[in-house]
């Protein structure tokens, strides 16, 4: 039976096995993808992190969904944490999150910059109540200039940074690329800047102030292309695509990625599908070559991988080309390779009921980490948190009259 009083052993701090960040208390006031995501990464290392939402709740939980009581990415960005809710608007629910703080270790959100002094929440007030808080704001373009105030989310930042234009077919083409990249590179470039803070801390004894933007991260994962040599132009092609033989390609049934960029990896593929006289022919032995004609040898590819299905040519290629079939990621819930590597994980929500996710996105060899668990549901264990925190029953009772808190059963 489904339950929402937070009391189920694997939302337990005792007993779980230790990781990197065992011991560190994390708050998450951040909502969509880039900032709960990095938390999740965090509470992965073995962190407690405790994921404080507003009355109305994380907008994920409303996003469009097939799954009828919960928004299938909020639970995909939000694993292992315990969820509390706290009205920030009333003093009495300042004064909550205060006592949170004053025990944390990290303090994550992702407000427009001018939010949280107004809230009472900016690093400068915070670390006044604990110097040891290492403080994640998680911004659209930063905190500083002509848009620190703009809100911004992944494919706003996509349009922005060129990745669309490299995405697409140039500037008369632009797509986007889905699968919130730029949300999850943040979320990377969140727990990476995190645990460098703390690994300072231990150190100094000192907390920090730390600035993750989307704009910044966006910029970040195309450093092999945001290159501006002096004396070029500024409209050349940067892309790294060696075109042509490197993509998708169709097959009798399916679809085939091939990449066959190195001489050897090009041989194989023209021996395999039966057109060793490429491999030959010294007008195609660079990949630039190749590039130039690949209107004379994608016609000769596409018919040769007619002769079997993208799962055929997968096998027969092995590992002498790199190669993948395209699959849907409902196939990566049985792939044997996934199996192996235990990256799918039960889980258990209170009223989803028993689903699988992500499990652990590293591994460590003497750290491994507690085993992840279910996103919150909305104030799943708001009465928890606050007896934890040292509040008294009849306390808590008078918070949850006034509506500072909301518990599970009240929403």
């Amino acid at each position: 039976m489904n339950t929402l009083d937070g009391s189920a052993a694997q939302t337990s701090q005792e007993g779980r096995e230790e990781g990197t960040l065992s011991g560190i208390k994390v708050l998450d006031l951040s909502g969509y993808i880039a900032g709960p995501y990095g938390c999740s990464l965090l509470a992965d290392l073995g962190a407690e992190v405790i994921k404080v939402e507003p009355p109305q709740g994380d907008t994920l939980h409303k996003y469009p969904s097939t799954l009828k009581q919960e928004g299938r990415a909020f639970l995909g960005v939000n694993r292992s944490k315990r969820g509390i809710v706290i009205d920030l608007k009333q003093p009495e629910g300042l004064a909550v999150l205060e006592r949170l703080v004053a025990s944390a270790d990290v303090f994550v959100h992702n407000f427009r910059p001018s939010v949280p002094p107004r809230l009472g929440i900016d690093y400068a007030r915070l670390s006044e109540i604990n110097p040891r808080l290492v403080y994640c704001a998680i911004t659209g373009y930063g905190e500083t200039g002509p848009l620190k105030d703009k809100a911004g989310y992944d494919q706003v930042l996509q349009s922005m940074t060129g990745i669309c234009t490299f995405q697409g077919m140039g500037r008369d083409k632009p797509e986007i690329a889905y699968g919130s990249i730029v949300d999850y590179y943040a979320a990377s470039m969140l727990a990476f800047s995190v645990s460098a803070a703390l690994y300072k801390r231990e150190k100094t004894g000192k907390g920090q102030s730390i600035g993750v933007s989307l704009l910044r991260s966006a910029l970040t994962m195309q450093s092999a292309r945001f290159i501006w040599a002096e004396g070029e132009p500024k409209e050349i092609d940067r892309d790294m695509r060696s075109g042509g033989i490197t993509g998708i390609h169709p097959t009798r049934d399916g679809y085939l990625y091939i990449s066959a960029n190195t001489p050897h990896f090009w041989k194989d593929l023209c021996e395999l599908t039966g057109l060793g006289a490429l491999a030959a022919d010294p007008r195609y032995d660079t990949v630039r070559k190749r590039a130039q004609a690949a209107d004379e040898i994608i016609p000769q590819l596409h018919a040769a991988l007619q002769m079997r299905s993208a799962l055929e040519w997968e096998e027969l290629f092995g590992e002498r080309v790199p190669c993948a079939a395209v699959r849907s990621i409902e196939d990566m819930f049985t792939h044997p390779q996934v199996e192996a590597e235990g990256i799918v994980e039960q889980f258990e929500h209170p009223l989803v009921g028993r689903y699988k996710g992500m499990g652990r996105p590293v591994t460590f060899s003497d750290t491994a980490g507690p085993a992840p668990f279910a996103a919150p549901a909305l104030g799943q264990h708001s009465e928890e948190i606050l007896l934890q925190h040292g509040y008294s029953d009849a306390e808590v009772e008078r918070l949850k009259e006034l509506k500072v808190i909301v518990p599970a059963s009240q929403q």
